[in-house]
C-alpha cells in the first residue's frame, strides 16, 4: 500500500511541476510578443548582415573568374610557394643523404677495425719467431 502513495506522491510533484514550468514558458512567450519593436530591428540587422552595398557587390563580380587570366602578384605568390617547397623538399634529401652516407662510412670504419683485428690475430697465431714481426718489417719509404 505505500509504494501506490508514494507513487502518487512522485505523479503529483511532476505534475505540479510541470504547469509551473509551463506557465514560466508563456511568459518568455509573452514578452517576446511584447517586445515586436525589438523583433523588427533584429531584422534590419539580420538583413544588413546578408544583403551587402551595391559597390561592394560590383567589386565581387569584378574579380576574375576560373578562366581568366591570373595577375602578376599571384603568379609572383605560387612561384614563391613552389620554390620554398622546392626548398624544404631540396634540405630533407640533403639531410638524409648526409646521415646515410654518415652510416655507411661508420659502418665501413667498423669493418675494417674488425678485419684488422683478425688479420693481427692470424699473424700472431702464426708466427714461428723465425722473423721479426709484421710492424718491425715493414718497408719505409
Amino acid at each position: 500500500m505505500k509504494w501506490k502513495q508514494g507513487l502518487f506522491l512522485s505523479c503529483l510533484t511532476t505534475f505540479v511541476l510541470l504547469i509551473v514550468l509551463e506557465g514560466g514558458d508563456t511568459m518568455v512567450v509573452d514578452s517576446n510578443k511584447k517586445s515586436a519593436a525589438a523583433g523588427e530591428l533584429n531584422k534590419e540587422s539580420m538583413k544588413n548582415r546578408v544583403f551587402m552595398q551595391e559597390s561592394d557587390a560590383s567589386n565581387f563580380f569584378k574579380k576574375r573568374g576560373k578562366r581568366s587570366t591570373k595577375t602578376r602578384d599571384e603568379l609572383n605568390a605560387e612561384t614563391r610557394q613552389m620554390l620554398a617547397a622546392d626548398e624544404q623538399r631540396r634540405e630533407y634529401h640533403e639531410e638524409q643523404r648526409n646521415e646515410f652516407e654518415n652510416f655507411v662510412e661508420e659502418e665501413h670504419d667498423e669493418q675494417d677495425e674488425r678485419s684488422r683485428e683478425q688479420i693481427e690475430q692470424w699473424r700472431q697465431y702464426h708466427y714461428d719467431g723465425l722473423y721479426p714481426s709484421y710492424l718491425y718489417n715493414r718497408h719505409t719509404v
